[in-house]
């Protein structure tokens, strides 16, 4: 089984690149199918134009779902080509997600622009938000396997949302006692909020690429643990990360009292005792940051992390995955991982 992709091995910037230049003039066609307005925001969000309609060229997303799709077809022997309409459906479904998740969260920038609900308005968010998931399912039901994918992205939703209301419902509870979050429930609204889409990402594009159920699904279950293993990550980066990397202030996950794995690990440990009366607040987040490294949050988020990189690899080792693309799965997994190990 040989993919269709270039002999010149590549490292993990050059396959984002790639893909996104592959998937980009797809993803600008479906988005021109919308309502001129809300494929204005929908473009605003992508960060191809301002609000108005302008032309811009503002910082995106890392496209790592769009990769992960056009990287399961070629690991299916096929053209990435074929992975396309996978790479376009979950796009729209993380911008999607996006859309509804600051509005969730009262978040009012992202990617150092005003979020699309504060340009231009809640209502009209929620409406961009809902036309770009329906025009996922329209772009993945058109595709070849497209009943089946459209099952693949269905189940992969509803564990979605799932991961969504639990971290929701994470911020009414309290940080010590019988009712507190533990790392195990964390684990698995991680799956469900990162892992799911992910998994779904690269399950899809091999599905395209005409791969057997059983390479699917040893996918999917890869793309989930990247997912956990990116959260933990991304959770690291929030309370220890350089803001002109990450683009959040030092300690901004702290300062939101945000219910991240590693204030939950180290909340486990006798050292953090002081740790609940320092969270949540601006002036002593420098103090909870350093608490949670001492009672071992930090060490803990990325021997997780670590952890769930070896079960994915694990599994790309396992399936019968063409050569060249399971390299370069391998690749982008250690860079989206290793940022913060």
């Amino acid at each position: 089984m040989t993919a269709l992709t270039s002999p010149v091995r590549e490292s993990a910037p050059q396959v984002l690149d790639r893909c996104r230049e592959l998937v980009r003039p797809r993803l600008r066609e479906a988005v021109e199918r919308l309502h001129p307005w809300v494929a204005e925001m929908a473009a605003y969000s992508f960060g191809w134009c301002e609000v108005g309609g302008a032309p811009a060229d503002a910082p995106g997303g890392k496209g790592v779902r769009q990769a992960l799709a056009v990287l399961g077809a070629e690991a299916s022997g096929a053209d990435g080509a074929a992975g396309v309409p996978a790479a376009v459906a979950v796009e729209l479904v993380h911008a999607f997600s996006l859309l509804h998740d600051d509005i969730m969260d009262g978040d009012a920038t992202r990617r150092r622009r005003p979020a699309v609900w504060r340009a231009y308005g809640t209502g009209p968010a929620v409406l961009a938000g809902d036309a770009l998931f329906a025009l996922a399912v329209e772009t993945l039901a058109a595709a070849p396997e497209g009943p089946g994918a459209v099952r693949l992205l269905s189940s992969a939703l509803a564990d979605l949302v799932r991961g969504q209301a639990e971290d929701l419902l994470f911020t009414t509870r309290p940080w010590t006692g019988p009712d507190r979050v533990t790392p195990r429930e964390y684990r698995a609204m991680a799956e469900g909020k990162t892992g799911a889409l992910l998994g779904c990402a690269v399950a899809l594009g091999a599905t395209l690429g005409g791969a057997p159920r059983e390479t699917v699904d040893a996918l999917d279950r890869a793309g989930r643990h990247l997912g956990v293993a990116f959260q933990l990550v991304d959770d690291v980066l929030g309370i220890w990360g350089d803001p002109a990397v990450t683009g959040k202030p030092v300690g901004g996950d702290l300062r939101e009292r945000k219910k991240t794995f590693p204030v939950l690990a180290a909340l486990g440990s006798p050292a953090a005792r002081q740790l609940p009366a320092l969270l949540g607040s601006a002036e002593h987040a420098e103090e909870a940051a350093a608490l949670i490294e001492a009672a071992g949050g930090r060490a803990a988020a990325l021997a997780e992390a670590r952890s769930r990189t070896v079960a994915a690899r694990r599994l790309l080792g396992t399936a019968p995955l063409a050569a060249g693309a399971a390299g370069e799965l391998s690749r982008l997994l250690d860079h989206l991982v290793g940022r913060a190990l």
